[in-house]
């Protein structure tokens, strides 16, 4: 396995004061990269843009005070946009009065938008639990493929259902194949004068997003300038003068192709919605609290524990205290008509760029936002949606990147076709349904590769006897697979407790999967950070699935304990 990586930076002050000036600064620079991301999630979640504003503000400021994770940022993630607009239209189509018709969006979204609140309450109660049980863990249980397949289907979603929005137009509604079908007759629209008008600042936003980051790699005093503030900054002149309001009158709605956020100052009351529970009565609102409760837990947790892999002074979060803080601030935020949340990696890895070093960097990210929407609405309201489109259409190209599907096939054929199942079954019916089929087919997978039935539910493990007492040798047998890490992880750490350094031999095991070669590396990584060693050996005679260190090990035969990988 790779060489441990060490921390480089230099000691660090806890506290507030002896490192103001530093999330100060981080958050005012992430605050700008999170305003249009919030309003843009919002709107793509069939919520009130206000509502991503809110989310991240209470992710800020309320977080901070629950959980120790010291870098990773709050708020509406556009990992979530599939999920909370899917629970909007679904849930609005079964509430609304027969007859509605099911392309009329304005009506679901009317009559979904407090039902997906109480949704939203129901599954931040249950994440609250999640942490109270230390369940957090559970969520490592879930195999890396199919969750960066359901990432990658949730990518091809937001730019199929945002590239309509981005040149001005409407997204048709039903399962994300049928936007991505639809896509064609976006350039039948185009010739409509009102539609070209729009897609003009459509198309500059996204050819900002894509052109920014390399002017920004040759000129260094852009290096902290986000290109979302760049994308703001010339989107809102654009639609001043090509005149958005007169747009939206000519369609009998002048806010039609801008941001609309009350004054809340002025008005209050226009600025939050309380929750409506009788949609969990239905099987649509059961569906759906799994599904925030499942998919939000597992993207927060992956987040994190990435965030933490790249803290300069390497510190880990308690997970179950994580857990707790968001289902906190999930359920706070659907009690006042907010977006669910979760750590975003996004903004996480944009914190520590920008030189954060505690966590009240995301409670002046939190804090800035606040400020920004109660003094300064009008600026908000200038923002064309289109160019908050263009942003998502941007992020969700970045989920489902063609390198994902590169890395993916690296480690092994056999990733790459849990991958893309995922990612077609997601497509064509929904997320949990193709999360399920991507951990159903990797299981017929490990089957065909030799690994027992018996072995998923729990690891074998026997505690070898050697006479140096610094040292535990642990022998695996039957399999080492993504359903049974828990335990493995488990045994790994009790004696990591006592002991200098941990020897997992894995000569006698018939497979291991990849989701456990990455996770043993990640650990190798945290326990050198805490002066312990952790080696893994009798791999050499297994037959890797891939050229990729990290490729799944099939068996052919038992192994000396000496050989190292």
């Amino acid at each position: 396995m790779a060489d441990p990586v060490h921390s480089s930076a230099a000691p660090l002050t806890p506290g507030l004061l002896p490192n103001l000036r530093f999330d100060l600064l981080s958050g005012f620079l992430v605050f700008l990269i999170a305003m249009p991301l919030c309003l843009g999630i919002a709107s793509a979640s069939y919520y009130p843009p206000i509502a991503g504003i809110w989310t991240a503000v209470i992710g800020g400021i309320v977080t901070c005070f629950i959980s120790n994770s010291q870098l990773t940022i709050k708020g509406p993630a556009a990992g979530l946009i599939v999920i909370v607009s899917g629970a909007v239209l679904e849930l609005g189509l079964e509430a609304a009065p027969p007859g509605t018709d099911p392309k009329d969006l304005a009506t679901l979204a009317k009559y979904g938008y407090p039902l997906a609140l109480g949704v939203g309450v129901t599954a931040g109660v249950i994440q609250i639990l999640f942490g109270l049980l230390k369940a957090g863990k559970v969520g490592e249980m879930v195999p890396l493929t199919p969750v960066h397949g359901m990432l990658a289907a949730i990518g091809i979603t937001i730019m199929a259902k945002q590239f309509f929005v981005m040149l001005g137009q409407s997204a048709p509604p039903g399962a994300p194949i049928d936007s991505i079908i639809a896509i064609p007759k976006v350039f039948e629209n185009l010739g409509q004068s009102v539609t070209q008008t729009v897609a003009i600042v459509g198309v500059t936003a996204l050819a900002i997003m894509i052109l920014f980051p390399f002017l920004k790699a040759r000129v260094p005093v852009l290096k902290p300038v986000p290109a979302q503030l760049v994308v703001v900054l010339v989107s809102i002149p654009m639609a001043l003068g090509l005149g958005f309001t007169g747009l939206g009158e000519s369609v009998g709605n002048p806010m039609k192709y801008l941001v609309n956020v009350p004054n809340v100052l002025d008005n209050p009351s226009a600025a939050f919605l309380f929750p409506d529970f009788t949609g969990l009565a239905t099987a649509t609102g059961v569906k759906y609290v799994v599904l925030f409760a499942l998919i939000g837990t597992i993207e927060s947790m992956l987040s994190s524990q990435a965030v933490d892999m790249i803290d300069p002074w390497r510190r880990k979060a308690d997970q179950n205290r994580d857990l707790l803080a968001v289902g906190v601030a999930n359920t706070l935020c659907s009690f006042v008509g907010a977006l669910p949340m979760i750590s975003e990696i996004v903004r996480s890895k944009a914190n520590i760029d920008n030189g954060a070093r505690t966590k009240y960097a995301n409670f002046f990210h939190g804090l800035f936002l606040l400020a920004f929407i109660l003094l300064l609405p009008f600026v908000i309201r200038m923002i064309p949606l289109a160019a908050l489109g263009a942003m998502l259409v941007f992020t969700g190209f970045r989920l489902a990147s063609p390198k994902e599907f590169i890395h993916t096939y690296k480690i092994g054929i056999e990733q790459l076709v849990v991958f893309v199942t995922t990612i077609v079954v997601t497509l064509c019916t929904d997320l949990l349904i193709g999360v399920a089929s991507g951990i159903a087919l990797k299981l017929v997978i490990h089957v065909l590769n030799g690994a027992p039935l018996r072995s998923f539910v729990r690891a074998d493990i026997e505690v070898a006897s050697t006479d140096d007492e610094r040292v535990a040798v642990l022998k695996v047998r039957q399999a080492a697979v993504f359903s049974n890490w828990l335990g493995l992880k488990s045994a790994i750490a009790k004696y990591a407790t006592d002991r200098d350094e941990v020897v997992l031999d894995l000569s006698e095991v018939k497979l291991v999967d990849h989701s456990t070669m990455e996770k043993l590396h990640q650990m190798e990584q945290e326990l050198a950070a805490g002066g312990k060693v952790l080696r893994v050996v009798g791999l050499d005679s297994h037959k890797p699935l891939s050229s990729h260190p990290l490729a799944a090990r099939k068996g052919t035969r038992q192994a000396p304990v000496d050989a190292a990988v």
